[in-house]
């Protein structure tokens, strides 16, 4: 059996330290990197950041909308992407944020989660928004193979308000549903169970309970996108011990030279560990 991912994670992390690295190629990075916007660019841009850091970050996240907007080509690139991340002992959340019902739900899982699939990944993010139930084929599949699922329950884009902070029957908030349903699946599993959620790092300090997830927490929108490693302080709280930074184009940002990356995600590293560690 391969190991379960909750295990993965905490050894990945263990050894490389909490840091994702989300590989984000849209046009204006890979423009800013003087590489046309084209599947050289592309392939240029992957190769780099792959070559840098796969062997120093613990996570990755590979948006993959900005691979398939290339088309099969595209997507050949982003196959190539996670085979060498994962290759290189990191673990790869690849960023799909999937929902949806019965057999449909159930293909995304094949595609994404089962082994046999040319681009499965570590753990896929989705959403929830058609009743957690219809994320259950993708939360099967994850188990089965030693993958994982990361929910979307507070989101940092102001729309997502509408729905996540709005008050379910019992009095709470829907993102709390989503959050203790995660809890449900993961309970009594050691060290973390498979199913994490997905809270951006500036959503500030909430009334939402993340104490008993009992699975990986993970935190994008820190550096360009306006969160600072001491908010994850203010937003998780005594739940701090499960969550994983994630960093974007503050990091790519400092390519295309290798050392500039590699410099960017010590950094980035380096204050998140800081800001982690504090007690209190």
């Amino acid at each position: 059996m391969t190991a379960s991912f909750g295990s993965r994670f905490v050894d990945a992390v263990s050894a490389r330290g909490r840091l994702c690295v989300g590989i984000d190629p849209h046009s204006s990075l890979l423009a800013a990197w003087g590489l046309p916007d084209t599947v050289a660019g592309l392939e240029r841009f992957s190769r780099t950041v792959v070559e840098a850091l796969a062997d120093r970050v613990a996570v990755f996240k590979p948006q993959s909308a900005f691979y398939e907007r290339f088309g099969a080509a595209g997507i050949g690139i982003l196959e190539s992407v996670i085979r060498q991340l994962r290759s290189a002992g990191a673990l790869v959340i690849l960023d799909v944020k999937r929902g949806d019902i019965g057999s449909t739900a159930a293909a995304y899982a094949q595609a994404y989660l089962d082994p046999a699939s040319p681009i499965c990944a570590d753990a896929i993010t989705v959403s929830p928004y058609l009743g957690f139930g219809s994320l259950r084929p993708m939360i099967d599949m994850a188990a089965e193979h030693g993958g994982g699922v990361l929910v979307l329950a507070l989101t940092s884009n102001p729309e997502g308000r509408t729905v996540q902070h709005a008050r379910t029957e019992s009095g709470g908030t829907v993102a709390q549903l989503v959050i203790d349903e995660c809890s449900q699946v993961n309970a009594g599993v050691r060290p973390l169970g498979h199913v994490g959620v997905v809270v951006g790092a500036t959503v500030g300090q909430t009334s939402h309970d993340f104490s008993f997830i009992n699975g990986p927490i993970l935190a994008p929108g820190l550096g360009a996108q306006g969160g600072s490693a001491t908010d994850l302080i203010t937003v998780f709280g005594s739940a701090r011990d499960a969550v994983l930074p994630s960093y974007s184009r503050e990091v790519l940002a400092a390519g295309p030279d290798p050392d500039g990356l590699r410099a960017a995600a010590a950094r980035a590293l380096a204050e998140c560990e800081r800001a982690l560690s504090l007690t209190g």
